[in-house]
């Protein structure tokens, strides 16, 4: 799963990376979704000519998108779903780490604090953010968790149907991780590559931060929420 919102410049380039190969000598059979979030540049005619199936969200931020996305999933008759940003920050070619990682019933997290950071890849404030963040989760919910705010996760189909989420924007994961300790989905965390984002930042630091921050302290008081 692919979430995009005006993508057309790294998306070509991260689906080329993705190592199909050794997902089918795994005994994969992988198919790519990308999850638009509204772009209005060439993200989805590249999505098309890549062959990718498309979801045209149905509410605007990264949340909603996902929630769809997991809604159709849990549809289907697959068994792993693995999620990564379209912007070239991380690596496809580490797929296969985190599928075969998978806890039973589980999900892996990758961990880009404790791997290999590229230099430029990230801010001192976002560094510093990220940090903060993932301390306050782990604070207030208890469950050890090394990088709160990664985009890059790889889920199996019954922590998917286990989760419990209403997000609308940046703060999913930090709703997924919520929702792991609450459900007792089991994590597990591998070391990850990240580097420098192709295009322009969604994500911005003070605004976006806060609300993840105010995610985290209410899913303190109110574990489970209305699911939209």
């Amino acid at each position: 799963m692919l979430p995009t919102l005006d993508e057309e410049k790294g998306l070509a380039d991260v689906y080329s990376r993705i190592p199909f190969d050794e997902l089918q000598a795994l005994g994969f059979d992988a198919r790519v979704v990308v999850v638009d979030g509204g772009s209005t540049d060439g993200t989805l005619d590249v999505a098309k000519k890549l062959g990718c199936e498309i979801i045209e969200q149905w509410g605007e931020g990264k949340g909603a998108g996902i929630r769809q996305a997991f809604q159709l999933f849990k549809e289907k008759n697959d068994d792993v779903l693995v999620m990564l940003d379209s912007d070239g920050t991380y690596f496809p070619e580490e797929m296969t780490r985190l599928v075969t990682s998978i806890p039973d019933s589980g999900i892996v997290i990758g961990d880009r604090l404790r791997g290999n950071l590229h230099k430029d890849a990230m801010t001192s404030t976002n560094w510093v953010g990220n940090h903060l963040l993932t301390w306050l989760a782990v604070s207030l919910h208890g469950t050890p968790i090394n990088d709160l705010c990664s985009g890059y996760w790889a889920f199996s189909k019954n922590a998917i149907n286990r989760l419990k989420l209403n997000s609308m924007r940046f703060e999913i994961e930090a709703e997924m991780y919520t929702s792991c300790a609450y459900q007792n989905i089991p994590l597990r965390h591998i070391p990850i590559s990240y580097s420098k984002r192709v295009g322009e930042a969604k994500l911005g630091s003070i605004k976006d931060g806060t609300s993840i921050a105010r995610k985290l302290i209410i899913r303190r008081i109110f574990p489970t929420p209305h699911e939209d």
